[in-house]
């Protein structure tokens, strides 16, 4: 079988597509015919050394994936060859066929194509844990997002907005602000125009912002942290700006406000049942159409220099997803 590998830690470049033996599902797991392998911002890191998982070499890229099951394994019950799957593996999708565990596994609903199921755990999961278990969003709350149209951006904006928060999308310029806008923010800043300090002060009428949602970290996290409100709860997501930003803390005592980490991975291993539960949630919206799962980018897999680029350059407004 066909599989995307990271020989050795260096650029998106010097992957290559190597054939594997096909695998075969131990107790308890299955092997899913991969369609679809969704990146992420932290894979264009994971490949360099330089993300806090460190897989063994050689390793496929891609965490999360979609595709049909085509084998059990010994002791699974309740799931059929050919059900269509989507499933998150942490890294390693990023090849025609994987084995994984049965636990992992969601089933996906009619309305989305595999490229969309393909992305909803990370960034959709992400954005559940981040909002409710450790933000406590409510209804009627101000979210600000930072990077709002990326992949994790997106579906904050999505979540936020089915929360019942007023959501305000901060993006880099206006066709990115447009989309944020199609997915339900109700609010625009545009940060590569605007001071983000100002802006969000004038949007929120001077009260500040109660929830900030930081996919992008570098220049704007401090500016961005002035503008909280009183007890405001700032998430710290990710760092596509490219670097990490260094916070003066007496800004959290002068704010009354939280500075909150959100690391879904780890909360997925420690919590079991409450990301069952964000998941059980997630896909009753999507059945009922209420999740957009916006791809960006479909690229077949012999193509990923081009799917990393997009990431890399932060021109992705969604997910780019590899196909097989």
């Amino acid at each position: 079988m066909k599989a995307l590998l990271c020989e050795h830690h260096g650029p998106a470049e010097e992957l290559a597509i190597r054939d594997l033996p096909e695998p075969i599902p131990g107790p308890g797991e299955v092997v899913v015919a991969v369609t679809a392998a969704a990146l992420n911002f932290f894979d264009t890191l994971i490949i360099q050394n330089r993300y806090q998982t460190k897989p063994a070499l050689p390793f496929s890229p891609s965490a999360e994936c979609a595709g049909t099951i085509a084998a059990i394994g010994e002791g699974v019950t309740g799931w059929q060859i050919g059900e269509r799957v989507a499933a998150w593996l942490g890294h390693g999708a990023a090849r025609e066929k994987v084995a994984v565990s049965a636990e992992a596994l969601i089933r996906v609903p009619e309305k989305l194509s595999d490229a969309q199921a393909a992305g909803l755990f990370v960034t959709y999961g992400t954005a559940m844990h981040g909002l409710i278990q450790r933000a406590g969003l409510k209804a009627g709350e101000t979210l600000a997002i930072l990077g709002a149209s990326g992949g994790a951006g997106l579906a904050a904006v999505e979540i936020g907005a089915l929360l019942g928060a007023h959501v305000i999308a901060c993006a880099s310029s206006a066709d990115k602000l447009a989309l944020a806008r199609e997915h339900g923010a109700q609010e625009e800043i545009d940060y590569g125009t605007n001071d983000i300090r100002a802006a969000l002060k004038r949007v929120t009428a001077g009260r500040g912002v109660d929830v900030l949602y930081d996919t992008v970290g570098g220049d704007l996290a401090e500016p961005a942290l002035r503008s909280m409100a009183w007890e405001g709860r700032y998430l710290v997501v990710g760092f596509a700006g490219g670097t990490i930003p260094k916070i003066p803390l007496n800004l959290l005592l002068l704010k009354g406000c939280d500075l909150r980490g959100v690391f879904w991975g780890e909360f997925v291993t420690r919590e079991p049942a409450a990301h069952r539960r964000n998941m059980e949630r997630l896909l009753d919206w999507a059945a009922a159409g209420h999740i957009r799962a916006h791809v960006h980018a479909a690229i077949p897999v012999e193509r990923w220099t081009e799917a990393y680029a997009l990431i890399g350059n932060r021109q992705a407004k969604g997910k780019v997803v590899l196909t097989f």
